[in-house]
């Protein structure tokens, strides 16, 4: 048996105390922090926030020699319980670390519990301490006692985050499963009652599509919502059985509230993308997530399909659930198609590449990013359209493809065969093309040739004035405007614009907003562009162009009267 107790030490300083047991320790008892959480690809050095490390069998001290920058080595005498420990700073609000002050905590075990290496299939056993009072617990850990969870080993101890303090707390069920939400930090006058209700309608509609059977039975017994509302934030980290989330307050539905604002569908879709991980790549995973490493980068050249479909389903399954309807759906695929077609990156990077690569590029994204690599989210999301839109052509659906993998895999680890193979077995034939093209390619997607079909016509608008440049900026009415990238291959490139330039005049006008150009020059003329570098004022001409990949975005918009073949092929993807 390895234990923990987690106590809440010092809240003003951040400061958990950690204090492990190893029942029946090995003689050279390694001990272990991972370096990353599954499902956020980047190595992010945990163990830097450990301190004051000790360890003890019975009265006898024990030293720990440290072997690396995570791991620590104990050398024991006899199988007398090994005890360790120590401190973990956590101050970091985001879903994949660890996080108190003296309102709220939060941790993932990855921050906080050292790895018994050799025993990592044993019984795990984590006890909550002290806390301040009044302070509650949630987490989807089975229970095992007052304050106390159990898990069956250390890969399904550290896949179920807790959360601490005074938090709302609603609860629902989905197809017979019963589900709990954690809010913290939520304003006066948040509707909690509408929040689970349209959460239940995205988990039921989810659980369906996994298991259309008459009576579907979730891979689950209970999921868990823990969700942080703060003044500006917003992601999610999937689990087995819950997922952490955080967004902003002001994206909360709020009682009275009318109509279905942007900010809260953008918060639905992020609940669907969670949840719909529960599926797709925490029991349906790469293979070579089959058994995690904790101590090094795990590769994979799939993140397209694990993380780009989810990005697809996500909305398509609120509509579905009836939380948005047609033209809304279909504005929120026109918004994926742009932020492809603004990313010079799609024709240096493909996203099985970007995939891979995802360690060190997509979560150290820079100003030369959008220049490099694509979003293996975004482009994989349209990826996942052109697919579906092919197979429903041939008569069959992405979603008999979703099926027949977790079917084929018995919700187990997959590669990229088995994504070809359930593909050619659900279109009747081979999408190797496909598959070489649009996942290993560069090229651009023929999604202007597949939408007719389901009655979607693409409509070309101008573009604002810096995307039109080549420009992305950060604007204000008080610092001016910066420029964050420059996209190669633009005017702005040409004119030898370059991130982190501020823009002060236009043609000698000074400016609090590149749009204010607009209202004395002709915005297809050269015109002068005055700059701060490096404390230096500069001026560069500028010289747009009429090239379309500059000065067009894409609106896409549903036929209002499509002919009856068209109305049957659309309602069979809207409905599903």
């Amino acid at each position: 048996m390895i234990s923990y107790r987690i106590d809440v030490d010092d809240p003003h300083g951040h400061l958990y105390r950690v204090t492990m047991s190893v029942a029946q320790p090995a003689d050279e008892q390694r001990l272990s922090l991972p370096v990353w959480i599954p499902g956020s690809y980047m190595v992010r050095e945990f163990g830097r926030h450990l301190s004051g490390l000790s360890a003890a069998q019975g009265r006898r001290e024990v030293p720990l020699e440290q072997l690396d920058k995570t791991t620590w080595l104990a050398r024991c005498s006899g199988r007398a319980a090994l005890t360790v420990s120590y401190r973990v700073y956590a101050f970091d609000t985001s879903v994949r670390t660890a996080f108190l002050d003296a309102r709220r905590g939060f941790f993932n075990g990855t921050s906080l519990c050292l790895r018994a290496e050799g025993f990592e299939d044993a019984p795990h056993r984590l006890a909550l301490g002290k806390l301040p009072a009044g302070w509650e617990i949630a987490t989807a850990l089975r229970p095992a006692g007052a304050r106390a969870f159990e898990a069956d080993g250390y890969d399904e101890l550290v896949d179920h985050p807790v959360e601490l303090g005074r938090f709302w707390r609603g609860s629902f069920e989905a197809c017979g499963v019963p589900h709990e939400f954690i809010v913290a930090g939520a304003w006066p006058g948040f509707d909690g009652d509408r929040l689970l209700a349209d959460t239940k309608r995205i988990c039921e509609t989810q659980i369906r599509f996994w298991h259309p059977q008459k009576h579907p039975k979730a891979p689950f017994d209970r999921y868990v919502f823990l969700l942080n509302a703060v003044e500006e934030g917003y992601g999610g980290l999937e689990h087995r059985a819950s997922t952490a989330l955080i967004c902003n307050r002001r994206d909360l539905p709020r009682q009275r509230m009318e109509g279905l604002p942007d900010g809260y569908v953008t918060l639905l879709g992020l609940i669907s993308h969670e949840y719909f991980h529960t599926w797709n790549v925490k029991r349906l995973r790469p293979a070579e997530f089959a058994r995690y490493d904790y101590t090094r980068e795990n590769y994979t050249r799939l993140l397209w399909f694990f993380e780009g479909f989810t990005s697809y389903y996500d909305d398509l399954l609120l509509l579905r659930a009836g939380l948005i309807d047609g033209n809304r759906y279909v504005k929120l695929l026109a918004k994926a198609a742009n932020a492809v077609a603004g990313t010079p990156g799609r024709h240096v990077q493909s996203v099985a590449d970007a995939s891979f690569d995802a360690w060190v590029k997509y979560y150290r994204a820079d100003e030369n990013t959008v220049n490099a690599t694509i979003s293996y989210y975004v482009k994989g999301s349209l990826v996942a359209l052109a697919l579906d839109l092919t197979l429903r052509e041939a008569g069959g659906s992405l979603d008999g493809v979703m099926r027949r993998l977790w079917k084929a895999s018995a919700g187990g680890p997959i590669d990229e065969a088995a994504i070809a193979a359930a593909l050619e077995a659900e279109g009747g034939r081979s999408f190797e093309n496909e598959l070489a093209a649009w996942v290993h390619g560069t090229g651009e997607l023929p999604l202007a040739e597949l939408l007719p079909a389901v009655g979607i016509s693409v409509r070309r608008e101008r573009a604002g004035f810096g995307p039109a440049l080549g420009l992305r900026l950060s604007e204000g009415p008080v610092t001016g405007v910066i420029v964050k990238s420059v996209l190669a291959g633009s005017p702005a490139a040409a004119a030898g614009l370059s991130a982190g330039d501020e823009l002060l005049a236009v043609d000698g006008w000074r400016i609090r907003r590149l749009d204010d150009a607009l209202n004395w020059i002709d915005r297809s003329r050269p015109f002068e562009l005055t700059l701060v570098r490096d404390q230096r004022l500069q001026t560069l001409r500028l010289s747009p162009t009429a090239d379309a990949a500059w000065t067009e975005t894409q609106a896409w918009q549903l036929d209002d009267k499509p002919v009856r073949a068209v109305l049957a092929h659309r309602r069979g993807w809207f409905d599903g």
